[in-house]
This record gives C-alpha cells, sequence and structure tokens, in this order.
C-alpha cells in the first residue's frame, strides 16, 4: 500500500489570538503572516519590522570579524607596494562569487591581482601544496583565500617558508588545529560579531567593505547568489544581503550575470532566491563538477558582452550534461543499495562513476532510502573517492573521524564529508561505519519530518494568500517557504509528465475552486494514486506558474499521503486465484460463493460473510469479493468497518445491465404470442420462442416471472398456461419489477460508474459517518 515519504507535524501554534491581532492591527499585517512570525521566533513588533524590512543597519560593521584589521593592512599595503596578490578561490558557486567579489574589488583598488580556481580533480578542495607553489613561483607574494583555507595548514605553512604571506577569508567548520595565516578572517573566531552564519561570499563582501570603507553596492548581486547557492541561514545579515542582492540584480548591467539569466530562460524582474536556487546556481556549480572552473570566474566578472553570450550557453550545456550523469550514476547506485538492505549506512562503490555529481548522487540515495549513503568511484591508483550524506540524528563526521588511520583524504561536517580510501580497506570501512552508526542509535527506516504550519484546502489559494506570503521571503535555510497540507475534495487529472515520465501533475479540487500541483520524481508512483484520487491529502509550499502571459498559482508538492481510509478500484468480471494471494479479510455476501473460493485463501487470509461480519474488530485490509444483494450492505461495510484499506472486486456473475429491462412493446409483443400459444414448454420451447420474438431468453424469463406474479400466467411442472381474462394490473406493481428496477439501479451504481464517481460516493459515505 501507498505511503507518504515523510513523517508530517504539524506545527503548534504558539500564539494566543490575542497577541496575533493586536500585532496584526498594529503592524497593519494580515493574521496568518503574523502567526507565521511568531512561530519562527518573532514576537514583537520591532522585531517584525526588522525582519521585514531589512536595512543597511543590518550589515554589520565588518571590523568586528577576527583578524579583519590584519587583513585589511596585508592587503593595502600590498597594492601600495604593486605586490603580485592572487585571489584562492573554490569551484562551487559560492566560491565562485567569493572570488568575484574580492578580484572585481581588487582590480578596482588598483592591485596587481590574479586569480585561482582549484580544479575539483587534480587540486582538490581547499589549499594545495602544489598549487600554492606553482602560484608563488609565478610571483605571488599575497594569497587571500574565499570560502577556503581554514582547514590548509599543510599549503599555507609551505607558503610560509617561501616568503609568501596568505590571509585565509573562509565560513566553514574550524579544525582543531588553525593555520599559520598572517590573518583569519572567521566569523566563529569573532565573539563581538553577532552574526556566525555567513557564506564565503558574505565574508568576502565584508572583506571588500572593509577595504573600500563603504557598502559595495555592485557586489550585493554576487553576495546574494553566493548566499543562496550555498543554503546558509537566510535570517539576520544573510537577509538583508539577499533581499538587497535581488534588487540589484533586478537592475544590473553586468553582463554574464544578464546573459546567464536569459539563457535560463527569465527576465531580470522575474529573479528571486528560488530561480536562483534551482536554475542559476546549479549552472554555475555544474561548472567545478564537470571540469575546470575558471570560465566561471570570467563569466561573472567579464565586461564584454559578446564574451558572456558565448559563455553563458556553455554553462548551460555543462549543466544538461551534469544533470544526465547525475540520472545515470544514481540508476546505477540504486541497483546496489539491493545488496546492502540490512546495512544502516549505505557505501555504493562504481566503476568510472564521474567525481564531480558524487555528492548529488549521494543525496538523492539518501533521501529516496532514507539512510546515510557514501557514494565513491574507483580511481586508475587503486583508491576509492567520493561524498557521503547523512540523515538527521546521524553525525557522519564524527562517526569517520576515528577512523582516518583507513582514508588517504577526509573532510566535511555532520551532514556532508568527501573522502579518499584504499580499495583494499573498503571492507573494514563499512564494518567501522556499521559500528559508529549503532553506537550513534542510527534508526535506519526512520521516515524524516516533514514540518507542516497550515492545513488549508484549495478554495483558500488565492492572490491575497500568496501576497502575504511573500512578505515573509527570501525564504531558505532558517525561514522556509510556509508549508501547506492540502486536504482537496478530489483528485483530478492525474499524469506523468516529462521526457521521462518521472513527473506527476495533478489537481486539487475544493468545494468551490482548484489548484493545479506539480510532484517532481513522483512519476513511478501514478498507478498507485489514481486508485485513490478521492483520498489523498498533499503537503507542498505555494508558488506561480508564469506561460505564455498568463499566471496560475501552483503546488509545489513535496509529499502525498493517504487521509484516512483507502478504497481501491479493482472491479472484475472474473475472479482468478491470484486476486486472493494477498493477506487480509475477504468479505462475500454470497454464502455459496464463499464456499467455492475457501480453497483459494492462503494461510495468511480469512474470509468473512457480511451477515457475521464484526464491525468492533480491526481489519488490516479488507476486500469485497461479489456484488452485495442491498446497497446498504456495501454502505454498513464503508461507514462501519474499522479499516484502512478497502480493495472492491464486486464480482457479479451474471450483469442485468447486459439484458437490461424489458419495454411495453416487448411485453405486449410476448403477450399477444401466448394469445396465440397459451401453453409453453418451457424447458423444451424456452430457447425457440425467444428466437421467434427476437428476445434474449432472460429477458423471456424474467417476463415469465411478472407475468406469474400478476396472475396473467401460471407455472406448473415446467409448463406454462395462459389465464383467460386475468385481471388488470399494471407491470410495475409486480414486486419481482420492482426489485428488478432496484437491481438495475444497483449494477448502474457500483459497476457502471466511473473510478473516480464510485470512490467518490463512497468516501462521501465515510466522512459523512
Amino acid at each position: 500500500m501507498f505511503s507518504a515519504k515523510f513523517n508530517w507535524q504539524v506545527k503548534p501554534q504558539t500564539a494566543t489570538p490575542e497577541l496575533v491581532e493586536s500585532l496584526s492591527s498594529e503592524l497593519g499585517l494580515p493574521q496568518l503572516t503574523t502567526q507565521l512570525l511568531i512561530n519562527r521566533g518573532y514576537t514583537d513588533a520591532e522585531q517584525i519590522q526588522h525582519f521585514l524590512h531589512p536595512d543597511e543597519s543590518d550589515l554589520l560593521d565588518p571590523m568586528l570579524l577576527h583578524d579583519m584589521d590584519k587583513a585589511v593592512e596585508l592587503i593595502q599595503a600590498a597594492i601600495a607596494n604593486q605586490k603580485q596578490i592572487t585571489v584562492y578561490g573554490d569551484y562551487d558557486a559560492d566560491g565562485l562569487t567569493s572570488t568575484a567579489i574580492l578580484y572585481e574589488t581588487l582590480l578596482e583598488m588598483g592591485a596587481n591581482v590574479d586569480y585561482y580556481i582549484p580544479n575539483r580533480f587534480t587540486d582538490g578542495y581547499g589549499p594545495n601544496v602544489s598549487a600554492f607553489e606553482k602560484i608563488i613561483e609565478n610571483g605571488t607574494n599575497l594569497i587571500v583565500t574565499v570560502d577556503n583555507g581554514v582547514a590548509g595548514n599543510e599549503a599555507i605553512a609551505r607558503a610560509r617558508k617561501l616568503n609568501c604571506t596568505v590571509v585565509v577569508t573562509d565560513h566553514h567548520e574550524l579544525p582543531e588545529k588553525l593555520p599559520s595565516a598572517a590573518a583569519i578572517v572567521h566569523a566563529d573566531l569573532s565573539p563581538e560579531y553577532p552574526f556566525k552564519e555567513l557564506s564565503g561570499a558574505g565574508i568576502a563582501f565584508k572583506v571588500a567593505t572593509a577595504l573600500t570603507d563603504e557598502i559595495p553596492q555592485e557586489k550585493l548581486d554576487l553576495a546574494a547568489i553566493g548566499t543562496i547557492a550555498d543554503m546558509v541561514s537566510l535570517t539576520g545579515e544573510n537577509r538583508a544581503l539577499v533581499q538587497f542582492g535581488l534588487n540589484v540584480i533586478h537592475l544590473t548591467e553586468r553582463p554574464g550575470l544578464k546573459a546567464l539569466i536569459k539563457q535560463a530562460k527569465l527576465n531580470l524582474e522575474q529573479v528571486d532566491e528560488e530561480k536562483i536556487s534551482f536554475q542559476i546556481a546549479p549552472a554555475l556549480n555544474s561548472i567545478g563538477r564537470m571540469g575546470a572552473a575558471t570560465p566561471g570566474i570570467q563569466l561573472l566578472t567579464t565586461d564584454d558582452e559578446e564574451q558572456a553570450l558565448k559563455l553563458a550557453p556553455k554553462t548551460f550545456k555543462t549543466n544538461e550534461q551534469r544533470k544526465q550523469l547525475v540520472t545515470e550514476i544514481t540508476n546505477q547506485a540504486e541497483r546496489l543499495v539491493a545488496e546492502q538492505s540490512t546495512q544502516p549506512v549505505l557505501v555504493l562503490v562504481g566503476d568510472d562513476w564521474h567525481e564531480g555529481v558524487l555528492g548529488i548522487v549521494a543525496s538523492r540515495i539518501k533521501e529516496k532510502f532514507q539512510k546515510p549513503a557514501i557514494v565513491m568511484t574507483k580511481t586508475t591508483n587503486g583508491l576509492v573517492k567520493g561524498s557521503g550524506r547523512s540523515v538527521p540524528g546521524f553525525d557522519l563526521f564524527q562517526a569517520l573521524s576515528p577512523e582516518r588511520d583507513l582514508m588517504v583524504a577526509f573532510g566535511g561536517h555532520e551532514m556532508a564529508v568527501g573522502l579518499t580510501l584504499s580499495q583494499a580497506k573498503l571492507a573494514e570501512f563499512s564494518d567501522r561505519l556499521t559500528q559508529a552508526a549503532q553506537e550513534q542509535g542510527l534508526e535506519t527506516g526512520k521516515r524524516a519530518e516533514l514540518a507542516i504550519d497550515y492545513t488549508i484546502t484549495p478554495d483558500d489559494v488565492n492572490q491575497a494568500l500568496y501576497d502575504n506570503l511573500q512578505l515573509l521571503s527570501p525564504f531558505g535555510v532558517d525561514n522556509e517557504k510556509p508549508e501547506f497540507a492540502f486536504q482537496p475534495n478530489l483528485v483530478r487529472g492525474l499524469m506523468a509528465i516529462g521526457a521521462d515520465k518521472s513527473h506527476l501533475k495533478l489537481t486539487l479540487i475544493g468545494n468551490q475552486s482548484q489548484v493545479h500541483a506539480i510532484a517532481f520524481g513522483w512519476g513511478a508512483q501514478l498507478p498507485e494514486l489514481q486508485k485513490m484520487a478521492s483520498n489523498l491529502k498533499v503537503a507542498g509550499t505555494i508558488g506561480k506558474n508564469e506561460f505564455r502571459g498568463r499566471t496560475n498559482f501552483q503546488v509545489m508538492v513535496d509529499d502525498i499521503e493517504p487521509a484516512g481510509l483507502v478504497i481501491e478500484d479493482q472491479r472484475t468480471k472474473k475472479l482468478q486465484q491470484k486476486m486472493f494471494a494477498q493477506p487480509g479479510t475477504y468479505l462475500f455476501f454470497n454464502h455459496k460463493r464463499q464456499r467455492q473460493l475457501a480453497p483459494y485463501l492462503n494461510e495468511q487470509a480469512e474470509s468473512v460473510l457480511f451477515q457475521d461480519i464484526d464491525f468492533d474488530h480491526h481489519f488490516d485490509h479488507l476486500f469485497v469479493v461479489d456484488f452485495p444483494a442491498h446497497l446498504d450492505d456495501l454502505q454498513q461495510v464503508v461507514e462501519k468497518a474499522d479499516t484502512p484499506l478497502i480493495t472492491l472486486y464486486l464480482f457479479k456473475k451474471r450483469h442485468l445491465q447486459a439484458v437490461g429491462m424489458p419495454n411495453r412493446e416487448q411485453y405486449a409483443k410476448f403477450f399477444k404470442f401466448l394469445e396465440k400459444q397459451p401453453t409453453i414448454a418451457l424447458h423444451k420451447q424456452l430457447t425457440k420462442v425467444s428466437q421467434q420474438l427476437h428476445l434474449d431468453p432472460q429477458a423471456v424469463v424474467f417476463m415469465i416471472q411478472v407475468f406469474t406474479e400478476l396472475g396473467f400466467v401460471t407455472v406448473n411442472d415446467g409448463v406454462l398456461t395462459k389465464v383467460d381474462n386475468p385481471p388488470h394490473q399494471s407491470l410495475s406493481s409486480a414486486n419481482c419489477y420492482k426489485q428488478r428496477e432496484r437491481d438495475l439501479q444497483l449494477e448502474k451504481q457500483l459497476l457502471g460508474s466511473t473510478q473516480q464517481q464510485l470512490l467518490q460516493w463512497l468516501q462521501s459515505l465515510r466522512i459523512k459517518n
């Protein structure tokens, strides 16, 4: 049976109605927006005003950052003395924007400056001894790292021996031993700096601010992209950086950024944090994932529109190649998971898997199987290299730190690591991970929680709600887009979409309106979801879809779950043994059919006759095998049965609808025949009579039943005899006639209805009850 991917948890509403009303009135805000803000920790008017309307006071004094004074002094001295400066960056979007911010700033200050972006595949992450030696050999006197360096002890020590000064600007987790750099600008080393969540681009922006003694407005676009891409907390100073940066992007004259946005088929004014997160940042990240990342800096910093228009399409082409690789390797990795079904931590190793996408693959495996996943590829020198991603409650960095003796290289944090080790040590490595999982009490198979802000209906989705929610943007870590649980009356239009049919499109129906929804990656669940379309809940966020000048609201689906009782429509005209293979309780209305089919049931199944059913008993899965004699019988089952799942077979051996109800002309035709032939031996002549009258034999049998009840004919020992001068009575007054009408109506309702009509009607019975 289909189930949700997450454990839905509706957030408690922490504020009193009085507080919500008071703050809403004071601030002129809708109550829903106020309630959301209170739930997120903003409990007074001043806090809320500051959150909703950041100003330059949110951009804190950069000189409060550790060693900022030293860093500024060293850089300014190098500029004054025309010393060669190299900005040493990183190959992801945060690293590229960090490098671009500081490189442009130093150029504008008249520095003799260059940049170096390490190659993921030859240099690895962070300061590299060989790379530093090459940079210094080429004349560099000062290296300024951005978005890396705090763990670069060996390379920085080597630089000092070669008489090169190193200034580190970084935001990553601090190691036990800091490098011997001349200055380390890092928020976690800065007790007086109140905000600790800056990205690499954020730190670089602070350095640029300190160097120029003013806020470099034209660099806010890069700071915003880096901040969004690195998924740091979008509160405090980061919220201000992103909000200001988006305003700059909307007016940007930066050729490379304009070309990127055009290539993404966006208008400048459409660009928001979501577009950056899902389109712009992945495109920038793909450059370093697939090869040398230097073109990313060229794209971000160029003043040449022609060069920008050449680089942007290449960037997006690279991103498409990255997507294809991720899909291919994920499929291969998923096939390896079956071999490790009992392992608490998945360790998946492939041949010739592209190193640049293994972190993304690990994330996808982790999400699908709800287990920590380490995905690696074999290299030519007998090593395996890759990335790991964890689940909440399991510190992957802590689990692997004691095993450094097994690894050639290792780094990361609680939820993500990068590592290299010998192929020969893979088995021991996996065993130690299993032991670490036991020590940390990792619960595998446990669904992650999905926090729900409110439960609403499709009728609640409108322009006013959307506008109210947008007051809280930009959204991101620690300021997530509000998550809603939708309880539609019905889900319509379920269809698989996309080139590989891997996504779902659906429509949520309310009492008065409807809203479209998109569920990425849910295409495979289409057959199961179609069975329960009248009984689904959807969790997701509210967005806008703009297409060909038209704007519609849509739900971006995060999860789908059955809402209470699930009714599966598997109506059939033929019962087969395989239909009784599942464990559960098989309900019969016909005792004879129950007895006939008893041999089909296995040891995990039982059968029950409707007249004997105990509605106080819980049924794990109830199968309604045959057709009820009365509609009330099926209604009782749906309304009263204590079960999460009912499967309907509703088998009926003979369908009355195939014959229907004889019309008055057919009755008259048969009666005239009896006037000419008042006596009929039914067992010998019935077929011949039917042929003569061009009527179905079953229709003739039914008309005989009606005539017999009304006294128009008698039947004795299989011989029908017409009664002379019978009493005048309406055909419809016969009980068997009335029963036939009821039976036909019952067939029409239960067998002639569409799946949607049947399930909607049955679910309405459960709701009323």
